[in-house]
């Protein structure tokens, strides 16, 4: 690793490794990027282990319009990040289905509420009865629910491991050196980052240190002395293979809160855990109890044709969970300024990605955001106590 860099990102990750990107991509900079990845394997990183899904069925503008830049970006996905030379560019897997919100009834007056916000923002989403979900969703039962909320266009999901190392290719690609390395203490001097000190004790200076370290995101910024209210939460996500087959399935979020979606000839499933069992820093190992006491039973009474179904994988990864409000902690401290943050997606990280990279890599290049002001997001809101309220949070 260089004795001196101008931005070191720590965190290799999809996030990381988009911000790497985008900033390389700048007409205007020329410096030296180097990425600090701990698990170049990328076993326990939560890209690889993300049920990787898009939507715009959100409740905060802004969150609604990095995932428009998103989807917009996957879309182009071959062409952004093409590397030159090469005759094609990656293929991510883009699967546009929509996504299924279903309402019981006090929750449906939030849900036409939260839809008008979604049309301000020009997502395409409908609204549905019962009788228009029974139409369009025959397969689907309908007891307890009032409303539902489909997104028709631009929601979906994809490969994001293949995403990651997309990203990562290019990036190395444009000039950025990946090391495969831990930092273990971060240098402060006054208020700036001066250097980041590596676990086999080089030492390196850096213009700006970039904190997208993911659910380990806490650690690092409190070797700068700052706190940062993200822990990492388990979630377990199920595989299964139905015995009955059922057309024209989106993702669905059930009344429950369980969700599943098809995946190729399979389905996905998953639930929050309860919040004695949503604790901090838990083994990554699947938690089998969900899927018997929490997540089939309600998959069983939304759609009969899964009545009976086989679990045939599961897996375990980790949220970057913001404590303070499940959304995105993003931007310069604001005392420690060449300290950025990129941290506390709350499982939305993976689809922030391309618009997150693009906001930080202009925070570095131009002192601010250009394209999409992010700055709803920023650090100062929670030393003020002010929380940005998504109402559309799936746990």
């Amino acid at each position: 690793m260089s004795p001196s860099v101008d931005v070191a990102i720590v965190g290799g990750g999809v996030m990381g490794s988009a911000i790497a990107f985008f900033l390389l991509s700048e007409p205007s900079f020329d410096g030296h990027v180097t990425v600090i990845e701990r698990d170049p394997s990328y076993r326990r990183a939560s890209s690889a282990l993300s049920a990787s899904s898009i939507r715009q069925q959100f409740s905060t503008p802004e969150n609604i319009r990095m995932s428009r830049f998103g989807f917009d970006f996957l879309r182009e996905v071959a062409r952004h990040l093409l590397i030159e030379g090469a005759d094609t560019g990656p293929d991510v897997g883009l699967t546009e289905q929509g996504y299924l919100y279903l309402a019981s009834p006090d929750r449906a007056d939030a849900l036409g509420e939260i839809h008008a916000i979604q049309e301000a923002e020009g997502a395409e989403v409908a609204l549905l009865t019962p009788e228009d979900l029974a139409a369009r969703f025959p397969w689907m039962a309908l007891d307890g629910v009032a409303l539902g909320s489909l997104g028709l266009h631009g929601e979906g999901w994809f490969d994001g491991y293949a995403l990651m190392q997309a990203f990562r290719r290019k990036a190395l690609s444009l000039g950025a050196e990946f090391v495969a390395a831990e930092v273990v203490r971060v240098r402060v001097g006054g208020s700036r980052v001066e250097a980041v000190e590596l676990h086999d004790g080089t030492s390196t200076a850096c213009g700006t240190l970039v904190n997208a370290a993911g659910p380990w995101a806490r650690d690092l910024a409190a070797m700068a002395g700052v706190l940062l209210p993200v822990e990492a939460r388990r979630r377990s996500v199920f595989v299964f293979d139905a015995r009955r087959r059922i057309d024209d399935c989106p993702l669905v979020i059930d009344t429950s809160g369980a969700w599943f979606r098809p995946e190729g000839d399979l389905f996905l499933a998953a639930t929050s855990p309860s919040e004695g069992d949503d604790r901090d820093g838990l083994p990554l190992e699947v938690d089998a109890r969900q899927w018997e006491d929490s997540v089939w039973p309600a998959l069983a009474a939304r759609v009969p044709a899964f009545d009976a179904v086989k679990v045939t994988n599961a897996w375990a990864g980790y949220y970057d969970y913001n404590t303070f409000d499940q959304n995105a902690i993003l931007g310069s401290h604001p005392e420690v300024r060449n300290l950025l943050f990129a941290n506390g997606f709350s499982g939305h990280g993976i689809q922030q990605a391309p618009a997150v990279g693009r906001a930080i890599a202009e925070v570095i290049v131009h002192g601010r955001y250009v394209s999409l002001d992010l700055s709803v997001f920023g650090y100062e809101r929670i030393a003020a106590g002010h929380r940005v309220v998504e109402r559309n949070v799936i746990g």
